[in-house]
């Protein structure tokens, strides 16, 4: 059986004035769900949106999309509720900012979202280990978090094998973001592929 990446555009990288129309272009154009950034000001020096756009957006887009919300804030137990009610599917938080990991998964199980939980390029896998049985995707960042359109991290390859992509600007910036979304799959398909042959 082929291997194939699951690929999720970073909608911050749209035009915000026409969000939802936009969600509908990624989706339209092959990505599996899509991933909203959202930032506090605090745990990242930027801010993005709440759970109000987040609702808009469901009622906008409808039930179908994948909505993963990587939640860049620094108290995350304080949203799962309220991301939970305006339709979130699953709520990725940072293994930096609580002091509760099992905790807050619990919490989010319970709200009815699938589990995420994210590293920044300087913290290592090992932090997630305790975590691994318990959650439905781990998200290794290749660049800082906190702002769009950085260089990519080639050393964080070394991390984690991928089976979810995401990706900003090089997939909603693109003039024909179709193309990029199937390079991703191949790339990553291939990288696989030569992996377990190396082995």
């Amino acid at each position: 059986m082929a291997y194939s990446a699951k690929i999720g555009p970073s909608i911050l990288s749209s035009d915000l004035s026409c969000l939802g129309s936009e969600c509908v272009r990624m989706m339209d154009c092959g990505a599996d769900y899509l991933h909203l950034d959202v930032m506090d000001g605090h745990f990242v020096p930027n801010l993005t949106f709440g759970h109000p756009m987040v609702e808009c957006l469901r009622k906008s887009v409808g039930p179908e999309p994948f909505f993963d919300m990587h939640m860049m804030v620094s108290r995350p137990e304080q949203w799962v509720k309220a991301m939970a009610a305006a339709g979130a599917s699953q709520y990725t938080f940072h293994i930096e900012s609580t002091t509760n990991p099992g905790n807050l998964i619990k919490e989010i199980q319970e709200s009815g979202m699938k589990v995420g939980v994210a590293i920044k390029p300087a913290t290592t896998v090992e932090e997630l280990a305790p975590w691994a049985n318990q959650i439905d995707m781990a998200l290794v960042m290749t660049v800082e978090p906190g702002f769009g359109g950085q260089k990519f991290m080639e050393d964080m390859m070394a991390k984690a094998g991928a089976n979810m992509i995401v990706s900003g600007s090089a997939v909603v910036g693109s003039e024909d973001p179709r193309s990029v979304i199937a390079l991703l799959r191949t790339v990553v398909a291939e990288a696989i592929q030569k992996r377990s042959l190396d082995r």
